[in-house]
């Protein structure tokens, strides 16, 4: 077992190689990266966008910016850049450099990659913060959502999975299956907002905070008090989240154990005289569960990643998932890179403790005599 768990280890460094290669390419071709942004904020109306190009002050730089015409005379007319005639091409240099821009686009990979090998993810070019710092102040926030959701998803969905196999085309497993149906139909981000509308001061009742994960007063209160005020914080983000993934884990343990039930040796027990309850959860529990767990590391990944992006904005919590989508939309490559590389760590390492699961649950299953594939 231990030299599948390193094997296992030892794959997740060209995995995460070959994800940075295809995402470093994907954006190196897509419009509207720092140093466009930068010359758009020059050339417009912010007089302040100037000030954070290190060195020299905003009027120096505006006024570089104004020393060629605007009909792009010079060197100032045949620039790479959508918007930039009229600059200074010393200017525009010097924006490259201080984004990292002035060496060839293969140096500027394998520059990361050395750096991420020791998690030193660069500095963020418009929060002027280290990237690690501010993927460790905001990761806790994104846990902490993804850890409930799906506490709840799994409290919810395996009770419920068996009780739909128990009573298998009964009124309540028709109703209980139209009704995760629905809810699986709705979008999170969608749920979110109609539970604004109705919960968060929207247009009805004014129950529940509409930010944030903490009060004003956080500091004056008794730790019990925090815990209270902390649940009903998160009490509506994790509903959204929670909202659409009952539907998938309640039908797969429904099935699993309508699959296990009708199996001879669940009748040879009951055959023995073994109670119905003895009968489920000594025998069926324990096989039919190994398909349940193989999809909790794909869960888990998909609510911390993917969910929790549109939900934090909406209710403006300051994680991981809304740190991602303002740097997508500033083309914050520092920010962009080290979260997928986060991203893609915490997923690798999750689905190795799913098949540690495996083993766990039923020590018949050995992996370490199988391909790793």
């Amino acid at each position: 077992m231990a030299a599948y768990i390193l094997r296992r280890l030892l794959l997740i460094i060209p995995t995460l190689f070959g994800i940075m290669v295809i995402n470093f390419a994907i954006v190196q071709v897509a419009p509207g990266g720092p140093v466009e942004q930068m010359i758009a904020q020059i050339t417009g109306t912010d007089a302040g966008s100037t000030a954070r190009l290190g060195g020299g002050t905003g009027g120096d730089m505006g006024s570089a910016a104004r020393q060629t015409d605007v009909a792009g005379q010079g060197a100032g007319s045949d620039v790479k850049y959508r918007g930039a005639q009229g600059l200074d091409p010393a200017l525009i240099a010097r924006i490259e450099k201080q984004f990292g821009f002035d060496k060839p686009a293969h140096e500027r990979f394998f520059i990361m990659v050395r750096d991420y090998a020791t998690f030193n993810f660069g500095e963020s070019f418009f929060k002027g913060r280290p990237v690690i710092d501010l993927i460790l102040d905001k990761l806790p926030v994104s846990i902490t959502l993804g850890l409930w959701t799906t506490l709840i998803v799994y409290m919810v969905s395996i009770p419920l999975g068996i009780r739909k196999a128990v009573r298998d085309g009964t009124r309540f497993d028709t109703w209980t299956s139209a009704a995760i149906i629905v809810g699986y139909a709705i979008p999170g981000f969608l749920f979110a907002v109609l539970l604004i509308v109705l919960f968060a001061g929207g247009s009805y009742w004014d129950i529940f905070p509409l930010r944030g994960l903490t009060s004003d007063n956080w500091d004056q209160l008794s730790w019990f008090g925090k815990t209270l005020d902390y649940l009903w914080h998160i009490c509506l983000p994790v509903l959204a989240m929670t909202i659409g993934g009952f539907a998938s884990l309640t039908m797969l343990t429904k099935n699993s154990f309508l699959d296990e039930i009708n199996k001879q040796y669940v009748m040879t027990a009951r055959a023995k005289g073994l109670t119905e309850h003895r009968v489920l959860y000594g025998h069926v529990f324990r096989n039919a569960m190994l398909i349940v767990i193989a999809g909790f590391p794909g869960l888990f990944v998909s609510i911390l990643f993917a969910n929790s992006l549109l939900i934090e904005y909406i209710f403006s919590l300051d994680g991981l998932g809304l740190l991602t989508f303002e740097a997508l939309i500033q083309r914050d490559y520092p920010i962009m890179f080290g979260s997928l590389y986060v991203f893609t760590l915490i997923g690798l390492i999750v689905k190795l403790i799913g098949d540690l699961t495996y083993v766990w649950v039923d020590p018949r299953i050995d992996f370490a005599t199988r391909d790793v594939g």
